[in-house]
């Protein structure tokens, strides 16, 4: 069983919203989480992520648009995605950290742990 299960990925018309899951064996309460994406010929980049005390952070690019959430009873993190433009078209991968967030939140190899990401398409 995979540590980190990412569901809810597919394709969107510009304006349209998705909300993904990232299923987790355990999220403990001081694990941070994050999402991630790739799109192709680029470098992964930090979309969001949740701490501990469920302080977030968010990309520039997704603020406002993009809020991540978790619920821990049922080991879920969540990234509803809303106001989708073709620009968020990529790999959205699920990341997680089983301590406190490291600084840059955003920097991948900060993170141990990765589920193997759901895709993203948004048509204009």
């Amino acid at each position: 069983q995979e540590r980190l299960v990412e569901s809810g990925g597919g394709s969107a018309q510009a304006g349209g919203s998705l909300r993904l899951a990232c299923s987790a064996r355990y999220i403990g309460r001081r694990f941070c989480m994050a999402w991630f994406r790739q799109a192709p010929g680029k470098e992964r980049e930090g979309v969001a992520r949740i701490g501990s005390t469920s302080v977030t952070r968010y990309a520039d690019s997704v603020k406002v648009r993009f809020t991540i959430s978790k619920d821990i009873d049922k080991n879920i993190v969540y990234l509803q995605m809303s106001s989708l433009k073709p620009e968020d078209t990529a790999m959205y991968y699920c990341a997680e950290d089983r301590g406190v967030c490291g600084t840059p939140w955003f920097d991948p190899t900060k993170y141990p742990y990765w589920g193997k990401g759901t895709q993203v398409t948004v048509s204009s």
